[in-house]
């Protein structure tokens, strides 16, 4: 099987570097800074110069971008690699966007005659890199069939939760949870620390409390350690809330807790922690008091 993927940021460097424990298939690979294909050829990868190199002669084309701007460029711009794809070959889109931009690719992938998948994932950088993640899938059962091995490198469970779009819907429910989780843990910390708390208490003792959310028991070791690396850059989680928010006007449902998180996460990026993991809004915080 010949297999194209395209985006190599944090999450696509490792999910691509995944597949390649599959010996049954050629991987090519391209991501506009070429410097992120490096580590990838010496694996055993080929690189492409171009996105339309990348998927020509492609039974799967993967796409892990950032924003639904990047996908519209990169798949349907003047270089766009959609009429560069065989006819009849599968689109599999990991990439975070809006449940009505994903309906809208599908439509116009159908249209050159391809299938398509919006496949987003639950899982920040270390699942990517030990093949943990979990793929939201919508779309055909024919279709997740053909490309389950392929997401079983990558990942260790598969929800295929309806139609095309579905995927995405499901990610957007996913995401609100996550950054309101964040945020609450944060403010909720701070004012222990008023109260007189130490921060290593806290960060030892909320987390194992079963109000709280499990995957801040990685985010508290990031605030003990004061180390913002990025897991999940502050600055895509914003794109998220964003996105979130777009589609909830879309469906004509108030949100009016995510919408200030969405301000707090955009006040946390203006301040400069846009690169640091989304964690970091805790420091933020911390600072304004």
């Amino acid at each position: 099987m010949n297999v194209a993927f395209i985006g190599l940021g944090i999450m696509g460097s490792r999910m691509a570097k995944n597949l390649l424990k599959d010996d049954g298939i050629s991987l090519t690979v391209f991501n506009r800074s070429s410097e992120a294909t490096t580590a990838l050829e010496r694996a055993g990868a080929n690189a492409a110069d171009s996105a339309r190199a990348a998927v020509a002669g492609a039974d799967v084309v993967f796409t892990m971008l950032s924003a639904p701007e990047v996908v519209e460029k990169v798949a349907f711009g003047d270089e766009g690699f959609i009429d560069a794809m065989e006819e009849g070959a599968l689109w599999v889109n990991c990439s975070t966007v809006n449940p009505s931009y994903t309906r809208e690719c599908n439509g116009r992938a159908r249209a050159h005659g391809l299938r398509y998948l919006d496949a987003p994932v639950a899982g920040t950088k270390m699942p990517a890199e030990s093949g943990e993640l979990t793929f939201l899938l919508g779309g055909e059962s024919d279709d997740l069939k053909q490309v389950r091995p392929l997401l079983e490198h990558m990942g260790q469970k598969i929800l295929h939760v309806g139609p095309a779009g579905q995927g995405s819907a499901f990610k957007m429910l996913v995401n609100a949870l996550l950054a309101q989780s964040m945020l609450v843990y944060s403010e909720t910390a701070l004012l222990g620390e008023k109260l007189g708390f130490s921060r290593d208490f806290l960060m030892d003792t909320l987390p194992n409390l079963p109000v709280t959310a499990p995957f801040l028991k990685g985010k508290a070791e990031l605030i003990k350690e004061g180390n913002y690396e990025a897991q999940f850059p502050l600055e895509l989680m914003l794109k998220d809330l964003h996105l979130l928010d777009l589609t909830a006007y879309e469906e004509r449902q108030p949100l009016f807790l995510a919408g200030l998180a969405k301000s707090v996460f955009g006040q946390a990026n203006s301040a400069g922690h846009g690169r640091d993991d989304f964690a970091a809004v805790f420091d933020y915080l911390g600072k304004l008091s």
